[in-house]
């Protein structure tokens, strides 16, 4: 069966790590125009660096729970195409192959200038090297907003030939993921949402699982023939 499953910050929330916007519009205190826009970046690059840092360091003393488990076997079943917003590798420590991070990534640094890729070390700061270019012009590889997120061609292609598509923690309120349920929809997949609430997105959904997702993701992946 062709599945593709999307995740957004609800998963890891049981993980320990917040949720990527709270209902006061901050996002670990800050203010999402200071800390995850390029002009953020532009006007304060070592703003923008700390904060990455203490996201980095969350992330890496987090521990996958039981929906990310849960995905990683799901992934041994059928064909699963996974797309998360989330910018943590709990997914991949949990055991899921070829995530599809549609936001970025923590672990990955990104090069302003010459737009190199490679493995973030643990802090970077305004001194960071790119180490293709040799210019200190280092940020973190996240998607940030006013940017296009990555492999949207791959993931649209997904959802146009899935059976079923799941949201898993997601408030439906960022786009383009927010679209996903109605164009996996209109292509004929069954569509379902797993969700501690109903998300803004819910008409978009065939059903409604709601409840922590350590509890109602492995039922669900256990409940598929």
């Amino acid at each position: 069966m062709r599945i593709v499953v999307l995740t957004g910050a609800g998963i890891s929330a049981e993980s320990g790590l917040r949720t990527f916007r709270a209902a006061d519009g901050l996002w670990e205190d800050h203010r999402i125009e200071d800390v995850a826009t390029p002009e953020a970046y532009q006007r304060d690059p070592a703003l923008v660096h700390r904060f990455y840092n203490e996201r980095r360091k969350a992330a890496a003393e987090a521990q996958p729970n039981a929906a990310h488990f849960a995905l990683a076997e799901l992934a041994e079943k059928h064909e699963l195409t996974l797309v998360t917003q989330n910018v943590d590798d709990l997914h991949e420590r949990g055991g899921s192959a070829h995530v599809i991070h549609m936001h970025g990534a923590l672990n990955s640094a990104l090069c302003a200038s010459c737009g190199h890729r490679w493995p973030s070390p643990v802090r970077t700061d305004t001194k960071t090297p790119c180490p293709q270019c040799g210019k200190a012009t280092a940020r973190p590889d996240i998607v940030w907003f006013g940017e296009i997120p990555y492999h949207m061609d791959r993931i649209w292609s997904a959802l146009e030939q899935a059976e079923i598509f799941a949201a898993i923690g997601t408030s439906g309120n960022v786009y383009p993921a927010a679209g996903f349920g109605q164009h996996a929809r209109r292509c004929g997949a069954e569509c379902i949402e797993l969700n501690l609430d109903r998300s803004a997105v819910s008409r978009d959904f065939h059903r409604h699982i709601i409840g922590p997702a350590t509890e109602i993701v492995p039922e669900w992946v256990a409940g598929l023939a």
